[in-house]
């Protein structure tokens, strides 16, 4: 007679694969692409601002205007 606990099991008796490590690992690359997809822009922009001000300029902060 079959035990109901066996009858997800394999062959040799260990555990069918999951896919939710699989998964979870999935999500956590997506988290850190995207981190550091906004941490490049946001440091690009400081580049730009720091080598406007180390040449010397005076004007180099964004100017905001109101959109008409």
């Amino acid at each position: 007679m079959s035990n109901p606990r066996d009858e997800g099991t394999g062959e040799d008796g260990s555990a069918p694969d999951s896919r939710r490590p699989a998964v979870i690992g999935l999500v956590v690359i997506l988290a850190l692409v995207v981190g550091a997809y906004f941490l490049v822009g946001a440091l690009q922009r400081n580049s730009d601002l720091e080598d406007c001000l180390l040449s010397g300029r005076r004007n180099c902060g964004p100017i905001d205007t109101p959109a008409r």
